[in-house]
């Protein structure tokens, strides 16, 4: 049994600001006997639609810049993992990565990731302001559990999701700033319980409230339902990873096990364009 802790918050436009917060909630998800804490998208800072793509250049930082440095302290000195984003400065002086940092619970950098799909849809073009990652990384073994990690609109691609699985992820992080709009927070509920049914696993979706987000931070479990749901508010919530839930719900149900790879691969040169 894992525990983990998930984190809804507002972000500012101030960076040192939610820097502080970041600290504030680590220290408070280790006293909670977190193992884990996973923070959502955009932790670094709110980027209103007013700020031009070179203003939010300007704030962006290398990951290992002093950003993620003081969260490595924090991990240390909490003996937590934690899961943090920034924006990551790009070769591109007017666009930034949107990236995900795993710290381990010694502080070290166990991985990075840069968010591949960029939201380009109802109305929005993240791709005004940022540079699209072309990797997945592996997923990170922590104890019993291995953790596969997406950013937001990857939640759309099952794809990445079932990839990540079939590399042993049985936990699937999806930090996220998930925009308000008209059946979006359904859109939201109902994919992060698909994700977690058709993989058997966990799902743990860390999210921004208030600003133009909905909010509603949830962990599904592997049979699709729903353990969290931070509803509007700020705040930290707990859940306990089960792995022998994640093992009795892929065997009674063995959607891995009865995929048909010898058919699709017959089948995998009839994408449409």
């Amino acid at each position: 049994m894992s525990k983990v802790a998930i984190a809804q918050i507002k972000s500012s436009i101030n960076k040192e600001e939610n820097l502080r917060t970041a600290v504030s909630m680590i220290e408070q998800a280790g006293r909670g006997g977190a193992e884990l804490i996973s923070f959502p998208e955009f932790l670094m800072a709110f980027s209103p639609a007013s700020q031009t793509p070179e203003d939010l250049a300007k704030i962006a930082e290398a990951v290992d810049g002093h950003f993620i440095s003081t969260l490595r302290e924090a991990a240390s000195k909490n003996r937590i993992a934690v899961l943090a984003t920034i924006y990551e400065t790009a070769p591109n002086p007017n666009r930034v990565f949107d990236t995900a940092v795993w710290l381990d619970a010694l502080g070290d950098i166990a991985m990075s990731y840069r968010k591949v799909h960029l939201y380009d849809a109802f109305g929005f073009k993240e791709s005004d302001k940022f540079e699209p990652g072309n990797a997945v990384p592996p997923p990170v073994t922590s104890g019993e559990c291995r953790f596969g990690v997406m950013i937001c609109y990857d939640v759309r691609f099952p794809e990445m999701a079932r990839m990540l699985t079939l590399q042993g992820a049985n936990v699937l992080l999806v930090p996220a700033g998930w925009v308000q709009g008209d059946l979006k927070l359904d859109h939201w509920q109902t994919m992060i319980k698909a994700r977690a049914l058709e993989n058997g696993c966990y799902v743990i979706a860390p999210g921004q409230t208030g600003n133009i987000y909905i909010g509603h931070s949830m962990v599904a479990d592997p049979l699709g339902r729903m353990i969290v749901d931070l509803g509007e508010r700020e705040g930290l919530d707990f859940a306990d990873l089960d792995s022998k839930l994640i093992s009795e719900t892929r065997t009674r149900l063995p959607l891995l096990a009865n995929r048909r790879a010898d058919v699709y691969a017959r089948s995998r040169n009839t994408d449409l364009p």
